[in-house]
């Protein structure tokens, strides 16, 4: 069972929270230009535990916001209103891409708040901008500039969509999606703006985090390279590093096996 309902930020941006099951929040956040459908997919049903994904500005059924508030930071803090004002208590959080970025944002930023900690495909360790967010940057680029087709096509054509075509066909699909997003300025600003940002955080304060934490991480995905999700699990102490079957080369499996990966975590809770 699926409820949807509205949380109005402080500054009144009004975000579409969607939830699943019952049992112990987790808050398990959604990527760049992504919504509660991901969510909703690789969060594994009868866990024991309620998914609760706080779609970010911009995303999703949620309100956009002026440009200058369309960052990591932003989010994170929107997700910590959210737990201060609805659950009063700290909670499991965790994330996909972005999302990863905003929960360990938040996990070590808010301490009080989280409970455990999910770093799912991070294409983010620490660093502002990294290399592997340039396919999105360029995306946005794109997009400000030209209409959706002549962008498109621009990138297709272009040395980076041909990299991705031979190298990573997944990452591909997801950017060439991006083109038909609406509203295009929307999706413009975000990849722009999300792209050159980061977690805000250091290795330090990251290597000072002591919760139990998952990290999940494939290969054959440019955007989210393996290498940085074994880097933050070698980061964090004691965290539990899980390798799953790559979306490009099966998604049922790459399904099951984050399912796997997730449920084994929440039941050591």
């Amino acid at each position: 069972m699926t409820d949807i309902r509205t949380f109005t930020t402080k500054d009144g941006t009004k975000l579409n929270v969607d939830t699943t099951d019952y049992g112990p929040a987790v808050i398990f956040q959604h990527g760049l230009c992504g919504d509660a459908g991901q969510t909703r997919e690789a969060f594994p049903s009868g866990s024991g535990f309620q998914r609760i994904t706080i779609e970010s500005r911009g995303h999703g059924s949620s309100q956009a916001s002026d440009p200058g508030k369309l960052s990591i930071a932003t989010f994170t803090d929107d997700i910590s209103d959210f737990i201060e004002q609805e659950l009063g208590c700290p909670v499991v959080v965790g994330g996909i891409s972005m999302g990863a970025a905003i929960s360990l944002r938040l996990a070590v930023k808010r301490p009080d708040l989280v409970k455990a900690l999910v770093v799912a495909r991070p294409a983010w360790v620490t660093a502002r901008a990294p290399a592997n967010m340039a396919p999105n940057a360029e995306v946005g680029r794109l997009l400000k500039r030209l209409d959706p087709e002549a962008a498109k096509a621009a990138f297709i054509a272009g040395e980076t969509g041909q990299r991705l075509a031979g190298e990573a066909p997944d990452n591909l699909t997801s950017l060439m999606g991006f083109f038909a997003r609406q509203p295009i300025e929307v999706t413009a600003a975000l990849l722009t703006a999300i792209s050159n940002d980061g977690p805000g955080v250091t290795e330090e304060e990251v290597r000072a985090l002591q919760i139990p934490t998952l990290v999940i991480g494939h290969e054959r995905d440019l955007i989210h390279p393996l290498s940085y999700a074994r880097a933050i699990g070698e980061l964090i102490p004691g965290a539990h590093f899980a390798e799953i079957t790559p979306k490009a080369e099966n998604r049922a499996r790459y399904v099951s096996d984050f399912h796997e990966a997730m449920r084994n975590f929440l039941k050591e809770l």
